[in-house]
């Protein structure tokens, strides 16, 4: 690999041309390290697409690892739908790989620590350890187990695995400095004993390791060349490379921070986003509202458009927001590029075309793209003779639906649609004019009566559907469930962030997969939901007024 032909786009791939170029580094591991206590969010597919992607970009491989140290929140589902959502986001890891698959090694580098009198068994109650560490201005105190022998912390030891020991009732804690300046390298807890099954190793295990310590072992194992996470395990970094030089580990990985993703009107917290999911204000981790990628999935976003918002946000130390418009606008590109596009009516009114007999009906060939096939008009972009053109057919009758702001009785100045005694376009079809209408007691229009004629022009154009043939569907739109503002959490959940109402439909709209994005003219682009026949879920808006500052 030729590395002076590449071009760094963030400060951490400065720091890998570096590596590569000074020999420290032959080649390139990196690894995505998720929790298994919850579904992957937008954040979490900025750091996959990071990792994944610069590993790729330098020849080097990634793994996906599940730091599953916590049985208490972990299960084996969760497992499986972050393994599914990386293959969707586009991404193949190299190994797949748990934290409970090196237990033994972890607890074998904590009997190295304890030999070396690095480590010892406390039997403080954790308020008595949570006090012991001070404050960030106060020096922390040392415990009165601190100074025990070596054999006596093994023995203890021993006895934390052997399962008689209660939950909380010892912890094993490294031997740093408890008046060090960073709070993270005061004696922190190494193992704690927790009596809890793991979903891969049942009740093998009766103490667990802590995430800071079980962390930069793995990476040791697997030979992770540049193990890159968020800004907040910055001030982690000294106890990460405390454990590796301590534990007497072969291989020496390097812990770099970045600044995680944060979005406008948008939760970011697994907490947060499991108690939306527990107190049923969702109905699971992926109602189309939540930023889970499973949601996102469902709500008809399109893998290419996260992965494409996290490679235009890209990568930087400072924390800033980013507007959820911004991610907003990658969906709509990508959706305006490929979906479908379909004639739907949300406030239906009748509309009847007088002078076609009853049994009149007429097939409408149209692409995918929702025009006309024939008579063709000049496509900006023809297909080549190799690329076949996909159609599907319209049904038109004398008997339509047409939506209920495309006619006016009495209409304001500049209106271009449907008026008394006015022409409009049926799109894709004949140019009607409007002959009559009736209201009923409350001057509300329920019918319209239309004469086909042969008019070639006509200011405005109309969607319709077909009442016999038309599909009954149900539209969902989505508001921000958590909004930005000031207050408790729970205080700002917005209780109205979603909003249902029904629509007509032409009826090819039946044969659309779910989690299929389309455009539904002058509407939005939706998709079938997965889980509620017949509901269509609002994906993005039309129109962005968005502009990058």
């Amino acid at each position: 690999m030729d590395l002076d032909k590449i071009t760094p786009s963030n400060f951490i791939e400065d720091i890998i041309i570096n590596d590569l170029k000074s020999g420290k580094v032959k080649s390139v591991v990196m690894r995505f390290p998720p929790e298994p206590n919850g579904r992957l969010h937008i954040g979490h597919a900025k750091a996959a697409c990071f990792n994944f992607s610069t590993s790729k970009k330098f020849g080097g491989i990634c793994n996906l690892r599940f730091d599953d140290t916590n049985p208490v929140k972990e299960d084996a589902d969760f497992c499986d739908q972050i393994l599914y959502d990386i293959n969707w986001l586009g991404f193949t890891p190299a190994g797949v790989y748990y934290a409970s698959d090196y237990f033994e090694y972890m607890r074998d580098c904590a009997v190295t620590l304890i030999k070396k009198g690095l480590a010892y068994v406390d039997e403080s109650t954790p308020d008595e350890i949570r006090l012991m560490r001070g404050t960030l201005t106060e020096a922390g105190k040392n415990s009165p187990f601190r100074n025990r022998s070596v054999k006596e912390n093994l023995l203890l030891f021993d006895k934390m695995q052997s399962g008689s020991v209660k939950d909380g009732g010892m912890v094993l804690r490294a031997k740093i400095d408890m008046a060090s300046p960073n709070m993270n390298m005061r004696d922190p807890v190494v193992y704690r004993v927790l009596h809890t099954p793991h979903h891969r190793t049942g009740d093998k295990w009766c103490m667990y390791p802590m995430y800071d310590f079980a962390h930069p072992l793995e990476d040791a194992v697997e030979g992770i060349t540049h193990s890159c996470c968020t800004m907040e395990f910055e001030d982690h970094r000294p106890l990460y490379d405390w454990f590796i030089d301590n534990c007497d580990t072969e291989h020496k990985p390097r812990q770099i921070e970045f600044a995680r993703l944060s979005l406008t009107d948008t939760v970011m917290s697994k907490r947060y986003l499991k108690q939306l999911v527990d107190t049923n204000v969702v109905d699971g981790w992926d109602d189309p509202r939540m930023p889970t990628l499973s949601g996102l999935r469902r709500r008809g976003v399109p893998s290419h458009a996260i992965v494409a918002f996290c490679n235009e946000v890209g990568l930087a130390k400072s924390v800033g927001t980013v507007d959820a418009a911004q991610f907003n606008d990658c969906v709509r590109d990508e959706l305006n590029a490929v979906a479908k596009r379909y004639m739907v009516v949300p406030d239906p009114v009748e509309l009847d075309i007088v002078n076609l007999e009853n049994g009149y009906k007429e097939d409408i060939e149209v692409t995918e793209g929702g025009e006309y096939v024939v008579p063709h008009p000049t496509p900006i972009d023809p297909p080549t003779s190799t690329t076949p053109v996909v159609t599907r057919n319209i049904r038109l009758t004398p008997r339509l639906y047409i939506n209920r702001e495309d006619f006016m009785p009495d209409p304001p100045k500049g209106y271009h649609r449907l008026v008394p005694g006015g022409l409009a376009r049926l799109k894709n079809s004949f140019i009607v004019r409007c002959v009559g209408y009736d209201t009923d007691d409350s001057g509300k229009v329920v019918k319209i009566y239309c004469e086909k004629t042969d008019e070639v022009k006509a200011k405005g154009v109309i969607q319709w559907v077909d009442r016999d043939s038309a599909e009954d569907i149900e539209i969902r739109n989505f508001s921000a469930i958590v909004p930005d503002g000031e207050g408790d959490f729970t205080e700002r959940i917005n209780r109205d962030s979603l909003v249902t109402g029904t629509a007509k439909a032409e009826a090819a709209v039946k044969d659309l997969k779910a989690g299929e994005g389309v455009q539904f003219f002058r509407i939005g682009y939706f998709a079938r939901d997965s889980k509620i026949e017949n509901a269509f879920n609002c994906v993005v808006e039309l129109k962005s007024t968005f502009k990058i500052k």
